[in-house]
């Protein structure tokens, strides 16, 4: 078959329309600087601002929630009055400067606060463009978020090894400010690539007549995105203490001494998460198109609860590496951090990515960056219950603290499993015969 009529606008880079190797682009680097922030940012507070661990983790969870609360009215916003193309620039824009005023300890707050309001426009906005680069049934669009997502994942890699070098080495303010520079290479690359990019769709009162009628079906739908995102903040409870209490335990539980002279950078562990991404998911993809072809399909909830409970399993075998530690008196090998980082990131591979894919290909047609920015509210509330879990890290034993994010988890995959057995018809009746792709 010949798709390269099916693309709209431009011609094609690697199999592609053009516009997704400006979209890949563009969030490689987004998320270059919005990770090499993150990765320093807890470190930042405890060992240069003086905070106190219970205090810091508020503020930790606090910023990552409002990363993902902003998002919900700036797509409301692009999807009504700015347009997708000039919330991404201004959102862009408004983060390069919340990075750059890191670097100023009495800016730190206000600095937290515009990274996040430029993110509620950029977020939602830059990834809903995604379909819009695809005519109505070109078979690539399938995996056109499995490549969004390896750029995710290379700006994640990249992050901690560049900024978290740079400020573990000659200060904090050098990390920040690679960050904010990355976010400026990014607004770059979207502002040269906006040619190939797909055009605005109409807005207001046109779009409004052109959505379709709220019937009982996308009523159904929307039922089913709801309650998939409130589950998915009490998954993200335990989720997010990667860059929050486990960074922790990586500072001061693990041995992180390779050979004589030489310690692994606390900072490079947050590398591992993206590293894994980019190994699984080309075998992922290819064993589910491998099943999919012999008439195999697991639901996408299916999946959802697998990973969610391969999550859960890897907080509790590091509670138990943990707690092994404590009783004897030493530092865990920091072989079990790296472990946990690949078992954990696998099962994170189905259901993250599998979730906002779903959120994305079930969205009706005129709501689709506000359905992906409801995908994000659920981080909101997840980031703010992560922040109030990870208080008790200075209360309980590490071990016991990591095996009650293991439960968290474990619950989340319980529910998943449940309304997958309720509402699956919902999602096969919207879903059917799209291979569920990755994205952030």
């Amino acid at each position: 078959m010949n798709t390269a009529g099916n693309t709209i606008g431009g011609g094609n880079w690697f199999g592609h329309p053009r516009g997704l190797t400006v979209l890949f682009l563009t969030e490689m680097w987004e998320m270059f600087s919005f990770f090499g922030m993150r990765a320093l940012l807890v470190y930042y507070m405890t060992r240069h601002l003086d905070m106190d661990q219970q205090y810091a983790s508020l503020i930790y969870g606090t910023y990552a929630a409002f990363v993902y609360f902003t998002p919900v009215f700036g797509g409301i916003v692009a999807d009504r009055w700015l347009g997708k193309r000039n919330a991404v620039v201004i959102g862009g824009a408004t983060m390069a400067l919340g990075h750059f005023m890191m670097a100023s300890e009495p800016l730190f707050y206000p600095a937290l606060a515009t990274i996040a309001l430029g993110n509620g426009l950029f977020l939602p906005s830059l990834a809903s463009q995604i379909e819009g680069l695809y005519r109505h049934g070109d078979p690539r669009s399938k995996s056109a978020y499995n490549i969004y997502y390896v750029g995710i994942n290379l700006g994640g890699f990249l992050a901690p090894l560049v900024c978290g070098t740079l400020g573990e080495t000659f200060g904090w303010h050098w990390g920040f400010t690679a960050a904010g520079l990355g976010m400026l290479l990014s607004l770059l690359i979207y502002l040269a690539g906006g040619r190939y990019l797909p055009a605005e769709p109409r807005r207001g009162a046109q779009a409004r007549a052109a959505r379709p009628p709220m019937d009982r079906a996308v009523l159904d739908r929307f039922t089913l995105l709801v309650g998939i995102a409130a589950i998915v903040v009490v998954f993200r409870g335990a989720y997010e203490q990667v860059g929050n209490t486990v960074a922790l335990w990586a500072e001061l539980g693990v041995d992180r001494e390779v050979m004589a002279g030489w310690t692994i950078p606390m900072t490079w562990f947050q590398s591992l998460n993206p590293l894994v991404v980019f190994a699984f998911t080309p075998l992922l993809v290819a064993r589910w198109m491998r099943l999919a072809r012999r008439g195999v399909e697991t639901p996408l909830l299916g999946k959802m609860a697998f990973g969610a409970a391969v999550v859960g399993a890897s907080y509790v075998l590091l509670g138990v590496v943990a707690g092994w530690s404590e009783a004897h008196g030493v530092r865990a090998s920091w072989l079990w951090l790296a472990g946990w980082f690949v078992l954990m990131t696998t099962g994170e591979l189905y259901i993250l990515p599998v979730g906002l894919a779903l959120f994305g290909r079930m969205a009706p047609e005129g709501f689709r960056a506000t359905s992906i920015a409801t995908w994000f509210f659920a981080g909101f509330f997840g980031n703010l219950l992560a922040g109030a879990l990870g208080t008790l890290w200075s209360v309980l034993a590490h071990g016991w603290f990591f095996a009650l994010m293991g439960s968290v988890a474990g619950l989340a995959a319980l529910l998943l499993f449940v309304m997958g057995r309720r509402l699956g018809d919902v999602e096969r009746h919207a879903t059917v015969g799209a291979m569920p792709a990755l994205a952030r």
